[in-house]
């Protein structure tokens, strides 16, 4: 992982020379697409097989079916018993929990991934009673796709994929985050406007629901199951340190990186490829105004591209979409396989594409499920503040993520730490989540918070309020195990950069690195950090990314040096 991004930080400047790439993993029957290339409307639509998975006896398969997840395969649904409806409608149950809300089912597939297909007559009767199963648990249901199975047979089969959504219930929508590295700051994603840019919603029948229609923040989020919020982050070189404190402290869940098709690949492209491959972040990418150059043009900036996402330093696996089939192909196997990376090319005038995206993210699921989130609901309350406003009538307010624990009206936790380590205590006024009102915040939600009177001067971003149960280690010193990407020179005791961990970003000092006396490029070391300002709210394992110029590091938190055990204060005395 440390080469792969290494080798992909570099300098920051340009494409490097590039060495042979993965192509065994990029050739066509792996389910990828062409650029601008239609499904074709008279022939057979062929089965897509994730790219890992081969078939055998020349029966095609897809990978057997997981206890766990939300995807469910059923041969047919065909008249079945009260007794069985039942037991079908709890699996449904099962299968929406672990998605969050969603769930996918494949209709003529067999539990060990065969794809037997049905008939005409049974596929129309397995969909209706998949119909009813939904509307008994309160959801809808997509058929996302249907395709003819290439049997040598006289009698046709087909499978279908169908997408089951939960109906919005007090809203408790899925929010998946976007942030969108947009190089040419003024290049928006064609075919979004600003006000669009903030999120696009999708009710439970997967329409999708905007500002578009004249409808207001709290009606999208009153009728929509799932909302894609995007983060803009802006792209340019001379705002990088924006731009990674958006991809540290917003808690993205993808990375959309849109890249110019007249302008094509420029330096800080291999650069945003490095930060959300070391942040562990899926990227997939957009090529806008494609209705500014010929199709020549086009398909070389997504040579380009292709070329730079093959290479050793990155090796990821292009999927170049161009039909609404590529992209539900795209929106599974972006979720499931980490190396796969999504190409989507859109114009602004002709809208060329646009519904493409919209069924890309339609249909992308979450990469955390129902268990992981309910484990970390359990926890004690734990929000990080990433914005700080002052709303005229209703006083001081923070936005940022709930990284675990429940939030409701009207708890009472503390904020800090203060320049001496130090946290106030507040309470919670109102909930908003998409500018809408919520009367509970669960972990892995963003949101923001009212806080009434509670003096903005005592809170700066990097802070976080918590349950007054937890016991937060606060330092002014830190441990990391690391390596550096690059530097011109040599790396040493003394050296001051940007450290951003979660929501932290702060000016560090170099105090000591174990075992050696300087490092160079490509070098691992434990390394001790001083933050200059004041002291953090930090834990173990939190994933550092350090820059200053053109040094660049990444690594993780190994060992905190607390400042001294928590204690209360009102805030009176406090200096901050």
């Amino acid at each position: 992982m440390d080469e792969r991004v290494s080798d992909l930080f570099g300098s920051g400047n340009g494409l490097g020379s590039g060495s042979s790439a993965v192509a065994s993993n990029a050739k066509s029957g792996n389910g990828h697409g062409t650029a601008g290339q239609k499904a074709p409307k008279n022939k057979k639509s062929k089965a897509r097989y994730p790219r890992n998975f081969k078939p055998s006896n020349n029966t095609p398969y897809l990978p057997p079916e997981a206890e766990e997840g939300n995807i469910e395969y059923k041969l047919k649904l065909v008249n079945p018993t009260q007794y069985r409806f039942e037991h079908l409608a709890t699996q449904m149950k099962w299968r929406l929990q672990e998605g969050r809300g969603e769930a996918v089912y494949q209709i003529g597939v067999e539990d060990n991934g065969m794809l037997a297909g049905l008939s005409e007559e049974d596929m129309r009767a397995s969909l209706n009673t998949l119909h009813c199963l939904a509307e008994k648990v309160g959801a809808d249901i997509t058929v996302l796709r249907e395709q003819e199975l290439d049997y040598d047979s006289d009698d046709p089969h087909k499978i279908a994929e169908v997408l089951i959504r939960k109906v919005p219930d007090d809203q408790q929508f899925l929010d998946l985050r976007v942030a969108v590295l947009d190089i040419f700051m003024r290049s928006r994603l064609d075919g979004l406007q600003a006000s669009a840019l903030r999120s696009w919603g999708f009710n439970s029948k997967g329409e999708v629901v905007n500002y578009s229609e004249s409808r207001t923040a709290e009606q999208i989020c009153e009728s929509a199951s799932k909302m894609i919020t995007f983060i803009d982050l802006a792209g340019h070189h001379k705002y990088l340190k924006t731009t990674i404190f958006g991809l540290t402290s917003y808690c993205p869940d993808f990375a959309m990186l849109v890249v110019s098709a007249n302008t094509g690949i420029a330096g800080t492209t291999r650069e945003h490829l490095g930060l959300a491959m070391a942040l562990k972040v899926p990227i997939f990418i957009v090529i806008s105004k494609v209705d500014l150059c010929s199709r020549t043009t086009v398909e070389r900036t997504v040579r380009q591209l292709e070329r730079v996402l093959k290479q050793p330093g990155c090796n990821k696996v292009p999927m170049v979409v161009g039909s609404t089939d590529d992209a539900v192909t795209a929106a599974q196997q972006f979720a499931q396989f980490p190396n796969i990376t999504p190409i989507f090319t859109l114009s602004s005038v002709s809208g060329q594409s646009l519904d493409v995206l919209k069924v890309f993210f339609n249909i992308l699921p979450p990469l955390s499920n129902s268990k992981e989130q309910e484990e970390l609901m359990q926890q004690l309350t734990e929000f990080q503040v990433d914005e700080i406003y002052t709303v005229p009538e209703v006083g001081t307010v923070v936005g940022g993520t709930l990284y675990s624990g429940i939030c409701r009206e009207g708890d009472h936790l503390i904020v800090g730490p203060t320049d001496s380590g130090q946290f106030q205590e507040l309470s919670i006024g109102s909930i908003q989540r998409n500018r809408s009102g919520c009367r509970v915040l669960r972990a892995g939600q963003a949101a923001t918070l009212a806080l009434g009177d509670f003096d903005r001067s005592l809170i700066r971003k990097g802070m976080v309020i918590l349950s007054p149960e937890m016991n937060p280690t606060i330092c002014w010193m830190f441990e990391a195990e690391i390596v550096l990407l690059f530097h011109a020179k040599t790396f040493h005791k003394g050296f001051q950069v940007t450290v951003h961990i979660g929501n932290v970003r702060q000016t560090a000092t170099v105090e000591a690195v174990h075992g050696k006396e300087e490092l160079r490029t490509g070098e691992k070391a434990v390394v001790c950090f001083k933050f200059l300002k004041h002291p953090e709210y930090l834990k173990v394992g939190a994933k550092v990314l350090f820059r200053e110029g053109v040094t660049k590091g990444i690594g993780h938190v190994t060992k905190l040096q607390p400042i001294s055990q928590y204690q209360p204060s009102h805030g009176e005395d406090e200096e901050v």
